[in-house]
Order: C-alpha cells, then structure tokens, then sequence
C-alpha cells in the first residue's frame, strides 16, 4: 500500500490516464506529438519535410528589443520638420493609445539627414551608412502595425502572437515543424547582447505548450557556450560515458512508469550537451574566421558584442541550427539621458550596422542566403510627437513602424508599404504580426492556417485566427 501511495504521489493525470485499463496513455503521448506534425518522440529535432517545398530552410533573426525610431532611421517626413514643434491634428490622435505620452505633446521632426540609395531608392538616415550596401538585397516593409504598445507583452506578440506566456515561439513553431539538421548543436539558438536581457526574458523563446525539445537555448557569447557544459576534473571520457548510460537508464525506467514524454526531452538533452562538449568549443572559436570576414562584421575574436553574435549566427546556421534569434537591447529612446535620440540611438546603430548588413553580403557570398530568411526589426516603432523628457525621445508606437527581411524566397530590392505624410499610420502596405507570421510560416513550407497545435481541446497556430500571406513580397 504505500509503494503504490507513493507511486500515485508522483503521478500527473496524464500519467494515470497512461495507466489506467483503457489505454489512454499512448492516446495521450500522441496527442503531445501531435499527428499533424509526425515527430519521432526518441529524437524530437530530427530534420523533417515541409507541408509544401519552402523558399527559407532556416531563419537568422535579429531583433532590436526596445523599438528602433522608423522616424529616425527609414521613414524620412518632411512635413514632419515642417511642422515640428507645433500641435498634431485632433483627428489623428483621435483612438489613439499611447504608454507615456500625456496629450500635451508636440510633433518632432527628425534632425537626422536623409538620402535615397540603390536600384530601388530606399531612405536611409545617416545613422544607417552600412545598410547603404544592401538597400537592392533587402525587402523593406514600411508598412508594419501592431496590437501591443508595452514592452514585454508587445515583444511577446512579436515572438508569439499573444500577448501574454504560454504560447509557443516563431523559433519553437520553426522548430517543430521542420526539426534541426544538426545532431552536435541545438536547433532552436538564442544569442543575446546589450546592457541587459529583454523584457519577458525567456518567455520569448519559449515551447509554450509544444514539447520542451523546441525551446530555444540561449548561448553565452564568450568563453563556454553553455555554463557546466564541460567534464569535472579528473573525469575520464570512459567514466562520463557510464555516468551517462546510467542516468539514461534510469530516465527510461521512469519513462516506462510515467509515459511522461517530457522525459524523452530530458534524455535527449543529455545527449545534445554531451556532443556539444566537442562542437561548442569549436562553433566559439573564431580564430577559425580570416581576418578579412572579422573586419567585415566589425567584431573581434575575443570580445562578445551583436557583432560577434551575428558572425556565430552565420556559423550555427552552416552547422545545421534551423534557427537563431539574436537580441539586442535599449531601443527604448524615451528622452531619458541614457535612452535618447541623440547619443544613445547613435550608440545603437553603432553597435549593429555594420555587422547587420554583413551578415546579410556575407550569406549572400557564401551561397546561403538564397534559402536563408534573415529578418531585422524590434517589437514596435516611435511616435511622430516627442515625449517632454530632459531630452530628445519618442514613445511607443503600435500604428506604422519598419522592419526588414532578406533571402529566404523574399523579392529582394523591394519597399513594401507606405505611411503618411506625418508618420501616424499606414496608408499602403499594411502588414499586421499576424501577416507577417503568416507570410513568414509560408516561406518554411506551411500554410499558416493548417499548421496548428493541439492543446487542451483546441487546435492553436502561430496567427491565431488572423493573418493573410502577403505575396507581394514574395519572390
């Protein structure tokens, strides 16, 4: 009697639906791995065939987590200047949600220089001068609106599709639904740089009710990838391998108990890390790179930065990871003296200019970025009043912002998209997150509104019940 009290103790209902006389536990690990998807439960990441042939194999994707002022950067408004300084019109502020902005507020023009570069005559500011040299490889979506206008839910609703956790991420959906053609590094990556994390932290990264196996790992940029990934002292490669067929042994002991599938993951986590103590130390050791290639990105060898992410993002990509989300934070240029549009944003665009839009001609070099999807972009754009702050600052702003995509089946060379004549909101082109999700799930194979999840009774996807593809970007 108290063995089996005990053993009830550690049961979930899952498990006791695993044991009880009718079966339901095989119904239930099925329904874990989801039919729609066929997903080998013993090796989770293993590479998989697509709905349809996709344009994009795997995604680079870069996020400026704050909001990068479109205002500043891509969006040049003359008018803006001209009536900079002066009241915005009652009737388009007129709905409006703002998270600081207080209604006494005046328009702010930009102060930064503006021109027109290549075959397709983009605006760029003099903030971006590297982005210059791939204005014609790059398809720019001026056009881009959001639901969310706080931090942590609206990057949640970039990454996810809802604003609050416990949804499952683009990386995650990417991941499940195309596997990893990696066996030595994970097929979901995290690389993150600035002064801190960003705001709902791992929550943007997260498997969300799919299988853990999808989540992304985040990889330190310098020194051990993964902390405790190496093998104690004195620790034989003789002696580790029985410590891990030991622990692999009792985690299949349990799994036969349980039919926890959860403990599959754990197994195969096991044996990533395992592989990883080889393959890490070689993915971070630039020394590999030519002088040539480091002076192109803008990073040294030994230095973490987003310059060094974007070149190890380029690497994990030739090694096999389907996926690699770089973050890279304090976009948020508020007014305040450390978060402004005078040093602080040049600070910025410092930091990821150059290696940005080396990543995209060194992909493009090396053959890569024709089945590469690289998207650039934050969780929301800048308004076009001020923010009263000790200085120059915009607040959020949900209605009209940019982003950019190259490779991956996108026409490149392309502007997508307008604003008006102010920057308020869009007038052509608009692509919602949903649309882009849509559009972005489409380039990997899927059809958006078939790709879906189910959980707790209900069949969920990426777009919810929204988004349209938006084809007029496609190549």
């Amino acid at each position: 009697m108290h063995s089996a009290a005990a053993a009830l103790q550690h049961s979930t209902r899952r498990h006791f639906f695993g044991q009880c006389a009718v079966g339901l536990g095989t119904v239930a690990l099925n329904q874990l791995l989801n039919a729609d998807v066929p997903v080998d439960a013993e090796h989770p990441m293993a590479a998989r065939v697509a709905e349809f042939a996709p344009k994009a194999k795997r995604v680079i994707y870069l996020f400026m987590a704050g909001g990068p002022s479109q205002l500043d950067l891509f969006d040049d408004k003359p008018k803006l200047r001209e009536f900079s300084g002066q009241k915005p019109p009652p009737a388009l502020m007129a709905g409006k949600r703002f998270a600081f902005l207080k209604g006494n507020e005046t328009l702010l023009g930009t102060t930064r220089k503006f021109a027109r570069y290549g075959q397709c005559g983009m605006e760029l500011s003099e903030l971006l001068p590297h982005h210059r040299k791939i204005v014609d490889d790059v398809c720019w979506l001026r056009g881009m609106t959001t639901d969310v206008f706080n931090h942590g839910p609206a990057k949640l609703f970039m990454n996810t599709g809802f604003q609050a956790p416990g949804r499952p991420s683009f990386g995650a959906w990417a991941t499940y639904g195309l596997g990893s053609v990696s066996e030595d590094l994970p097929g979901f990556v995290v690389l993150q740089s600035g002064p801190r994390g960003p705001r709902a932290g791992s929550t943007l990264w997260s498997s969300g009710f799919l299988p853990t196996a999808f989540q992304g790992v985040p990889l330190r940029g310098q020194g051990d990838a993964i902390l405790h990934l190496r093998s104690p002292e004195g620790f034989t490669p003789q002696r580790e391998e029985k410590f891990y067929d030991t622990v692999a042994g009792l985690n299949k002991a349990r799994l036969d108990v349980t039919g926890d599938s959860e403990i599959l993951t754990r197994l195969n986590a096991y044996e990533t890390a395992f592989r990883m103590q080889t393959s890490a130390p070689e993915l971070m050791d630039l020394s590999q790179e030519s002088a040539a290639t480091l002076d192109l990105y803008g990073c040294k060898a030994d230095e973490p930065s987003y310059a060094r992410n974007c070149l190890l993002a380029r690497r994990l990509i030739e090694r096999g990871s389907r996926f690699v989300q770089l973050y890279h934070t304090d976009w948020d240029h508020h007014g305040d003296s450390k978060n402004n549009l005078n040093e602080s944003i040049e600070a910025r665009c410092r930091e990821v200019d150059q290696a940005s839009a080396a990543l995209v001609m060194d992909l493009k070099q090396r053959g890569l970025l024709e089945d590469t999807l690289v998207i650039w972009g934050g969780e929301f754009g800048r308004t076009p009043m001020g923010e009263i702050r000790a200085n120059i600052g915009r607040d959020h702003h949900v209605d009209a912002f940019t982003m950019w995509l190259a490779g991956g089946g996108v026409k490149p060379g392309v502007i997508h998209g307008a604003t008006d004549e102010l920057g308020f909101g869009v007038v052509d082109g608009k692509v919602h997150v949903h649309d882009l999700h849509a559009t972005l799930l489409h380039l990997l194979g899927f059809d958006h509104e078939k790709f879906t999840y189910r959980f707790q009774g209900r069949d969920f996807r990426l777009t919810d019940v929204h988004g349209r593809v938006v084809r007029e970007v496609l190549g």
